[in-house]
């Protein structure tokens, strides 16, 4: 090889580290407030059940239930694919996954719920009994992967009550052996940052009491009001929660019905694509951009009960809102009957079935770096592209062994890609 040219420069070396000094303040800032996305496996969905009716068989009983509606309402892959509008190429594959699931992990997370949900007469038992039925799923291998419960909010009227379940609760898994990894609480109808904060300070009350590692436990911050959106000074609110937090927020729900009647949307046009539940995910995704924080979608209200033409009905306004809800990069949402969950995980299925051979190829020809795919990605788009195919495979609508073949990448190889991923979720999101 010949000798390389000399380049010319006109700046002294102290000057590039006089610049690096002076945003050392910036680079430590960035990392602590954007530490980027977990590398965990999101749920794509939580299934809210009252706290007097939750049980051992809870989870078992959604799925039988789920399978049951399959049976009675579209018994094969050709009469499902006709209601939701699967083409011939989908319909086979996706069918055969969601009874699967089903039948092997119906829930992938459920919320036992003391706040809208909980009607019951005895809240200290209720809460000590969902404690010993958590705690026993994880031991004998029926729990879903993340397991929690929805306390009262910090409002003065409910305050104390929220606390003393939250408590009981926590005492209660402590009690019967420590804290398990897939442990998620949710703070609902979050206002003010400040009510953050006190849900921070009661955490780290509870892990100096119990001798836990300091941030062990965090929590999902639930937006129902317009306040948590924007702020009296024209702030967003939701970005001062997520730092308010300290570390332990691990997601956003969006509440679908809260919200919409915080802005006095009426009560037949409250869905998860009103106008105005669009503008709040728009910021609540926003804001926890980069900082490892997830953004759920909310839940519908209609339910599919009733006649097959009713059912069907139901099912298809569900699966078009998860379609249209993935579309625009919100991973999970709320479900509130079993009948949802067919629906569900058709569309999720479906949504990675779809795309699963142009993003594969894709990704091949930028690790390859070729052209081949048609597309000159970058290496963000490459990030993205792995992080799809990883969440097809978490959720069960893609296989490691069709991903390998079609991307020519090991796992680790498509992990690395994505990014690192440092195991499951726990309760403090790290």
């Amino acid at each position: 090889m010949g000798q390389q040219e000399k380049v010319a420069t006109s700046l002294a070396g102290a000057v590039s580290e006089g610049i690096s000094a002076s945003l050392a303040p910036v680079d430590a800032e960035l990392a602590r407030r954007y530490p980027g996305d977990p590398g965990t496996r999101q749920p794509v969905h939580t299934v809210y059940v009252p706290g007097e009716q939750f049980g051992a068989d809870t989870i078992r009983t959604w799925g039988d239930k789920a399978l049951a509606m399959l049976d009675e309402h579209a018994p094969d892959a050709a009469s499902f694919a006709a209601v939701l509008g699967l083409g011939d190429d989908l319909a086979e594959a996706v069918y055969t996954r969601v009874r699967n699931k089903l039948e092997r992990e119906p829930v992938e997370d459920l919320r036992v719920d003391f706040e809208d949900g909980y009607k019951g007469a005895d809240e200290d038992q209720d809460a000590a009994r969902a404690a010993r039925l958590v705690a026993e799923a994880y031991r004998d291998g029926t729990a879903a992967p993340y397991m929690g419960i929805r306390m009262k909010c910090m409002e003065e009227a409910v305050r104390d009550r929220g606390i003393r379940t939250l408590d009981v609760f926590l005492s209660g898994l402590m009690e019967a052996g420590g804290l398990p990894d897939g442990l998620v609480l949710t703070l609902p109808k979050v206002t003010y940052p400040e009510q953050v904060t006190a849900m921070v300070r009661l955490l780290e009350e509870f892990e100096k009491a119990r001798g836990l590692e300091h941030g062990r436990i965090g929590f999902e911050i639930q937006i129902e009001t317009s306040q948590s959106i924007l702020a009296t000074d024209g702030t967003a609110a939701v970005a001062r929660m997520i730092q308010a937090a300290e570390g332990r927020a691990t997601g956003l729900h969006y509440g679908t019905f809260d919200y919409s009647a915080c802005l006095h949307v009426s009560a037949a046009y409250q869905a998860s694509d009103h106008p105005a539940a669009d503008h709040a995910k728009a910021v609540m995704q926003v804001a926890a951009a980069g900082t490892g924080v997830r953004v759920s979608d909310g839940s519908t209200n209609v339910l599919p009960v009733g006649t097959t033409e009713q059912v069907h009905d139901a099912w298809r306004l569900h699966y078009g809102l998860t379609r249209r809800a993935l579309a625009r990069a919100y991973y999970q949402g709320w479900d509130m009957h079993p009948g949802h969950i067919p629906t569900r995980y058709a569309a999720v299925f479906a949504f990675y079935r779809e795309g699963f051979a142009a993003a594969a190829r894709r990704l091949a020809a930028y690790a390859g770096h070729h052209e081949g795919g048609g597309v000159a990605d970058e290496p963000a788009t490459a990030k993205a592209l792995a992080g799809y195919l990883l969440r097809g495979l978490d959720c069960g609508a893609l296989d490691a062994g069709e991903v390998t073949r079609l991307t020519g990448l090991t796992l680790a190889r498509l992990q690395g890609f994505a990014g690192p991923r440092r195991g499951d979720l726990t309760a403090s999101g790290k």
